[in-house]
């Protein structure tokens, strides 16, 4: 697989996750969405480490994984509180913000 056919993948799965995204309305899956456009730039990432034949870009991929991982697990915890509150995780009916 050229460079080429990378980049197509990565943005025809970014652009299918943004697409989820902006449609769905269940937390849950958003966030599935979110983690697979954060996959999608990593395959750019390393596609452009393996273009260029520089190890520099690599070493990103590293830190973005453990952002990634991160973001997964407070994401997950905030969604857990929130549908141990509001029993749903609908975006569109959690609409109560007090203090």
């Amino acid at each position: 697989m050229n460079g080429e056919n990378l980049l197509l993948l990565s943005f025809i799965l970014f652009s299918l996750s943004l697409l989820v995204f902006l449609t769905n309305r269940n937390l849950l899956i958003m966030l599935m969405s979110l983690e697979l456009m954060l996959n999608a730039a990593n395959i750019a990432l390393v596609n452009f480490a393996f273009v260029r034949r520089s190890a520099e870009p690599a070493a990103w991929l590293f830190m973005l994984f453990a952002v990634a991982a991160a973001e997964a697990g407070i994401g997950l915890a905030i969604l857990l509180m929130l549908a141990r509150t509001f029993k749903t995780l609908r975006a569109d009916l959690i609409n109560k913000l007090r203090g």
